[in-house]
């Protein structure tokens, strides 16, 4: 069984941070400057045995994945930003493909989205846009393939295995995963094993396979799942920005707040609902599973869904690798959000409040499916 992490390379300054944040931003910026938003909210979440670390250092990647080895991660799946021919955030994936260090696992998810002031993907404030041509297309993939051939690299049925998180925002989609495996192959690949992210689009699956794709790879928590307001909720919502607003402008200190902004869901019955989910029997998926999340370090109006009990992420862990473990061997791959997104409150890497306790858990079922197999 393979569990693999999603990995966020953003834990070290760029002069593109700089210019857009503030001199020396990175992840951690948020991270410690948040603060709790009601009673028992974990709010800041900070980092215990590796600290606030800087991914410039190789010791500090060797360190992550030392940690993750021992705790049975089997790889990190690392967020790739290509936006027409020029890489963001590449740093971290530079070094560890240069230095050849660490020695582990490793693949990528192509992470499309536009870039916004509010780190949420619609038009107010782009950053960088995603643009995608021909040209574009072929570059990425001949980019691509040179990270292929890396002997960490994870395969599936011999395959590099490649996510892309946001298709439905792809205008070439179909042009660009048969070129892709073309290439792949002109590279002396057998072929691609290309997964969509199953996130936000609402195209329906069928749809998506005949694009070419070879499985779906979730990645919760799924923003197209979750409850949305009420009516009402949303009328009070308005309301109170309004009352606000009214108040700030008149320089009074206190607040109306008729509803709670942040939206809170319970981590358990989503745990629930998960387990319960039948598993595909036309299609390749591979299922995601999340600690904890909160991205309240990011946002104004946060979507939290605390957890601090390792029990019923165990239980979570668990469920996910039984709708796997009848795949083949390379196909048993169940997917973790996320191995250091701080900021999202989403996170293996040992905190101060939790330790060790996720990372534990992670062991226990590993060590669990190791033995079955």
């Amino acid at each position: 069984m393979k569990f693999i992490c999603y990995y966020l390379p953003q834990f070290h300054p760029t002069p593109y941070n700089d210019r857009w944040w503030g001199k020396g931003f990175t992840e951690w910026t948020n991270v410690a400057k948040s603060k709790p938003r009601f009673k028992g909210h974990h709010q800041p979440q900070i980092p215990s045995d590796l600290g606030f670390y800087d991914l410039r250092l190789q010791e500090s990647r060797v360190a992550q994945a030392e940690l993750a080895k021992k705790y049975g991660v089997y790889g990190f799946c690392y967020f790739h930003y290509w936006f027409s021919g020029k890489v963001y955030l590449d740093l971290p994936l530079n070094e560890v493909l240069n230095s050849g260090k660490p020695d582990f696992p490793f693949c990528l998810c192509w992470a499309n989205e536009k870039w916004t002031r509010a780190w949420e993907a619609h038009e107010k404030g782009v950053l960088i846009r995603q643009e995608y041509s021909e040209s574009d297309r072929i570059e990425h993939i001949n980019w691509l393939c040179n990270v292929f051939k890396d002997n960490r690299y994870i395969l599936v049925d011999g395959k590099p295995l490649l996510l892309i998180y946001r298709i439905d925002e792809i205008t070439d989609l179909k042009e660009r995963i048969s070129d892709w495996r073309k290439i792949a192959k002109n590279h002396g690949f057998s072929d691609l094993y290309i997964c969509f992210v199953r996130n936000y689009e609402n195209i329906a699956i069928e749809k998506i396979l005949d694009f070419g794709f070879d499985a779906m790879a979730e990645h919760q928590p799924e923003e197209r799942s979750l409850p949305r307001r009420s009516f009402y909720s949303l009328f009070l919502l308005s309301i109170s920005r309004i009352l606000n607003k009214i108040i700030k402008l008149l320089s009074i200190e206190s607040y109306f707040r008729l509803v709670n902004e942040n939206r809170i869901f319970s981590y358990s019955k989503m745990v629930k609902k998960s387990i319960l989910s039948p598993h595909p029997k036309n299609f390749k998926k591979f299922p995601s599973v999340f600690p904890s999340w909160d991205n309240s370090a990011r946002k104004r109006i946060a979507t939290i869904i605390q957890n601090d009990d390792e029990e019923i992420y165990s239980k979570w862990l668990e469920a996910a690798c039984t709708k796997v473990d009848k795949y083949s061997e390379s196909e048993q791959i169940v997917f973790i959000n996320a191995w250091n997104e701080w900021a999202e409150g989403c996170h293996l890497e040992p905190d101060l409040r939790n330790g060790k306790k996720f990372l534990e858990a992670t062991a226990k079922i590993a060590d669990k499916f190791s033995i079955k197999n």
